[in-house]
């Protein structure tokens, strides 16, 4: 289910078409059904792609579809290639009233799965957050500890400065 979950206009969703399969009905099936009770799916809810936004989901959704008539739709699309609407997206919100609006055996247990992977995909994201928040903490800990010691490396690697005294030469010397 986490891999049917996009993030669309900034909002965790899935699609009409996912929903409908997981449920086991048909696309227009729900669509239908959440237009009847559309008092229950505000936009915050439910709304509709735009075509561009379904091109970048997947390369069965096509623009170009939406230029047919729905005479000739019927005819060329074949069924799982094309799409003729633009899918709706539905929110975690949306996707929890569903339940009330599809009131099957399935529907029930295909919603408290999907509720569950929503659930682990906010885990996830903020434990990814929690740990980009530790490594900076350590980063900004350590930085002023390994600039000491970068700084003794570098005094212990750079040459020594000579004495302003000249120094006696060390080693044998003939005498002369």
């Amino acid at each position: 289910v986490e891999n049917l979950i996009y993030l669309i206009r900034g909002h965790k969703v899935m699609l009409s078409h996912d929903l409908a399969a997981l449920y086991g009905v048909e696309t227009r099936i729900l669509i239908q059904a959440a237009r009847r009770n559309a008092v229950r799916f505000p936009m915050d809810f439910m709304f509709q792609l735009t075509w561009e936004e379904a091109e970048r989901i997947g390369p069965s959704f096509s623009a170009e579809n939406s230029n047919l008539t729905s005479r000739s739709r019927s005819v060329i699309l074949n069924r799982g290639e094309n799409i003729k609407y633009r899918p709706h997206a539905f929110t975690e919100q949306g996707v929890a009233m569903l339940s009330s609006v599809l009131r099957s055996k399935r529907a029930v247990q295909v919603n408290i799965e999907i509720m569950r992977a929503f659930v682990r995909l906010r885990g996830m994201l903020a434990s990814d957050s929690e740990l980009a928040r530790r490594l900076d903490e350590l980063e900004s800990k350590y930085d002023e500890q390994f600039r000491v010691v970068f700084e003794a490396i570098q005094g212990l690697m750079s040459r020594p400065e000579p004495p302003d005294s000249p120094r006696p030469a060390i080693g044998f010397k003939p005498d002369s």
